[in-house]
């Protein structure tokens, strides 16, 4: 599913009200033109702002168990020593 958020005033004085629309996960290019529909309001001068878009599309979701990997995983962002082999092993190894 893809929802647009945003935020709606009546008046500068009045409260914001939170709003949302959804989208089918197929929808993305509707969604997008909705947002910028509600951007344009917002140009012209509406009580319009936060207009964000989210999806959590199921094909996109991360299995279950992310967090505990496996013991032999090994990722660094940042090599803590350039001699330590990176990511997992592909094709065949070099011989020393």
């Amino acid at each position: 599913m893809i929802v647009v958020y945003w935020l709606e005033r009546e008046s500068a004085q009045a409260p914001a009200q939170a709003r949302h629309a959804e989208f089918a996960e197929d929808a993305l290019g509707a969604g997008l033109q909705f947002a910028e529909q509600l951007r344009a309001r917002r140009r012209q001068g509406e009580g319009i702002s936060h207009v964000a878009i989210q999806s959590e599309l199921p094909q996109s979701v991360g299995h279950a168990g992310v967090a505990d990997p496996a013991a032999g995983y090994a990722h660094y962002k940042r090599r803590i020593d350039p001699a330590l082999p990176l990511g997992r092993p592909s094709g065949e190894q070099p011989k020393d």
